[in-house]
């Protein structure tokens, strides 16, 4: 609680300001804050999956994406390549000079007559190859026809 003191001849000397109470409030304020913060989450998924709850007679049917949205990724690992393009997945293991990038140039060639408006894809490369392993990995993309090219983090296994 505030006080205050007067000393002589009518000046005030020392004001002394209580903060439990705002302090309390503060605690209550920022619990509410998180509580309310997991209901509005909650509130988002329910809405995002109502898109595509019941359908009406008069809704048009659902397109599926274009080829050149199937994602592609290719992965540089110790053992070769692996490339994944929608649901197919293809290995290149290693050959005796190194990593088989003529045969990784040649699939992802064959990705690109069968998708020809795709033009991006993702590189990630394991953490324990050196940096040329990234290098080779974007130069064999490209060449393959893939211009846009994101390097990633990989996906735990």
């Amino acid at each position: 609680m505030a006080q205050a003191e007067e000393g002589g001849k009518g000046r005030t000397t020392q004001i002394e300001l209580n903060l439990v109470p705002f302090i309390d409030l503060m605690s209550v304020l920022i619990t509410f804050l998180l509580i309310t913060a997991v209901w509005s989450q909650v509130s988002m998924i329910q809405l995002g999956s109502s898109i595509y709850g019941k359908r009406n007679e008069n809704q048009e049917p659902i397109t599926p994406p274009p080829l050149a949205d199937i994602p592609l990724r290719v992965d540089v690992k110790e053992f070769g390549y692996r490339v994944i393009i929608g649901s197919e997945r293809f290995q290149l293991p290693k050959i005796a000079s190194g990593w088989d990038t003529e045969g990784l140039k040649a699939r992802l060639k064959l990705i690109k007559e069968k998708y020809p408006e795709k033009s991006d894809g993702n590189l990630t490369v394991d953490d324990v190859l050196p940096y040329e392993a990234l290098i080779i990995g974007m130069d064999t993309m490209i060449q393959g026809g893939f211009q846009s090219i994101s390097v990633i983090t990989a996906e735990a296994e």
